[in-house]
């Protein structure tokens, strides 16, 4: 499963552009440093983009022809267009409101601005990318440092703040790439930076499954942890697609039933039951003012019942701090590096070059970013899991995606549903982000070993190895008494500023060593 839009065909940004050499210097590869940089992709006919005058229909409108696919600028009939919008809506939806609340981040505004989110990022593209934007699982680990121990209303200004500079950075990165070709983002991301800071951002987390998830109810996770891994290699169709949000609702009823045959269980919940050093209730939470164990349902409906039908989903303006916004830059990185594999993916099915629009597609979706915090709601990016709906059906149609988008919009007006959301119980959560987790760290691994990684080779090993291990304590390096970089931040840093220092050092011993060579050589034949 390709949750919050890991690169699903496994390529790596630095292909070839088509066309002859492009800006950006001469064509990269290392074999040593960073690994191999993909080869070209071979460009195959031409998929017609959105129209403003339409979709044309593709044949008789029921189904592809035999051999063929629906193209981007084509439409089945609306009722199974329809259809496929609405498989699109599901198999975006378990992550797209999973991390939002694992941010902290209100899940029915980030579902209804996801619908926000695709349709400004195809007019962006102009239909030749179809692709559906939810949220990015990149920035979990940024957000959960900047509310560690403090978890207010600012906080969450402070959260969505620094999400829209990122998104800023990413939409400047896509102009960058678009102006300079695609190979500058394997010389300054190859392929072993961009899996280590893949790796780093799905392993960094674990300390939030740990201390935050797994011991409000460690049974119920364990189980509906279980049941996910049944789900997803029993039913290897449409079911095993969905196995998250499957294993959601399973652990959602599980917990439900607990309540009714085994009654409330005492554990502590995150900013309730606050007792301070004294023994007394306190406020907020903090280093002297932490969360007690207490006896409490697994399951409320409290704030469903008070919710209203309709209306509009909880916003907020973003404020900006400094220490914030350093904390989730790290996810441009994996960001880029998704968008890249979505294109390449989506180029590789439809056997079509659109290697051209990767800089457009990575500026869309840093735009897309700036939107959707700029009102409170959480970060977007490319989604693989709308590839398999694709994929399953030769469907590659952005009528559907448009459908998809409007059925999102219409989710997000209802406040009830967004309250349902958000009483998924502590445990359920514990049990689906390990395996989410620790899926996004190891498709780290899976870049490096596509694209041949040397780990034999110091500049490789050091830095990476270096950087992992910051993120994973997680350590905290204090620069200030206002300012620190800990986690991921801090291993991302190392890790690409390591990479490129002592690959420079490498590069200069190396001319050393010839030089010196070829001097010996020519003193010894000079001499008589």
């Amino acid at each position: 499963m390709a949750t919050g839009g890991e690169p699903p065909s496994g390529e790596q940004p630095g292909g070839e552009q088509p066309g002859g050499e492009q800006p950006g210097g001469e064509r990269h590869s290392d074999e040593r440093h960073g690994g191999t940089e993909p080869g070209r992709k071979r460009p195959g006919g031409r998929l017609t983009g959105w129209r403003p005058r339409g979709w044309t229909l593709h044949g008789d409108g029921k189904t592809p022809r035999p051999g063929e696919v629906v193209a981007p600028g084509e439409r089945l009939s609306w009722p199974r267009t329809a259809g496929i919008g609405a498989q699109h809506v599901v198999a975006m939806f378990g992550a797209t409101f999973v991390f939002p609340l694992v941010m902290g981040l209100d899940p029915n505004l980030a579902v209804m601005m996801s619908g926000v989110a695709t349709i400004l990022f195809l007019l962006i593209v102009q239909g030749k990318v179809p692709s559906y934007l939810g949220t990015s699982a990149s920035f979990v680990g940024g957000v959960f440092a900047i509310r560690a121990g403090v978890d207010t209303v600012q906080t969450d200004a402070w959260v969505t703040g620094a999400i829209l500079v990122a998104g800023v950075v990413l939409a400047l990165c896509g102009i960058l790439i678009h102006v300079l070709g695609t190979r500058i983002i394997h010389r300054v991301f190859p392929p072993v930076v961009t899996g280590a800071v893949v790796m780093l951002i799905g392993f960094g987390l674990a300390f939030v499954v740990a201390d935050t998830y797994w011991p409000q109810d460690h049974w119920v996770a364990i189980i509906t942890m279980t049941f996910v891994f049944v789900v997803m290699v029993a039913f290897r169709g449409f079911l095993g697609r969905i196995s998250i949000l499957l294993g959601l609702v399973f652990g959602f009823a599980l917990s439900w039933v607990l309540d009714r045959l085994a009654g409330p269980i005492t554990a502590v919940l995150p900013g309730q039951n606050l007792i301070g050093p004294d023994g007394r209730a306190c406020m907020p939470e903090g280093t002297y003012c932490v969360a007690t164990a207490f006896p409490h349902d697994r399951v409320s409906f409290d704030a469903v019942k008070a919710a209203d039908w309709f209306g509009l989903p909880q916003m907020h303006a973003p404020d900006f701090k400094m220490s914030a916004v350093l904390l989730v830059l790290p996810a441009v990185i994996a960001l880029i590096a998704e968008n890249t594999g979505h294109v390449k993916a989506v180029g590789e099915m439809t056997r079509t070059d659109l290697d051209p629009l990767i800089g457009r597609t990575i500026f869309a979706d840093g735009a897309a970013t700036v939107v959707t915090s700029s009102v409170g709601g959480s970060p977007t990016t490319t989604y693989a899991e709308n590839i398999g709906v694709m994929a399953a059906t030769r469907i590659y149609s952005t009528a559907a995606y448009y459908v998809a988008a409007l059925i999102a919009i219409l989710f997000g007006l209802c406040p009830k549903f967004g309250a349902l959301v958000a009483a998924t119980p502590g445990g359920v959560l514990g049990g689906v982000t390990v395996i989410l987790y620790g899926m996004i760290g190891l498709l780290g691994a899976k870049i490096w070993i596509e694209n041949r990684v040397d780990f034999a080779d110091p500049v490789n090993m050091v830095p990476i190895g270096a950087g992992i291990i910051l993120a994973l304590g997680p350590v905290v390096h204090e620069i200030s008494d206002d300012f620190k970089l800990e986690g991921i931040a801090l291993g991302t840093i190392v890790v690409l500023a390591g990479y490129h220092l002592l690959r420079w050092i490498s590069q200069r011993v190396s001319r050393q060593d010839v030089s010196g060579s070829e001097a010996a050589t020519a003193g010894g034949d000079a001499r008589p």
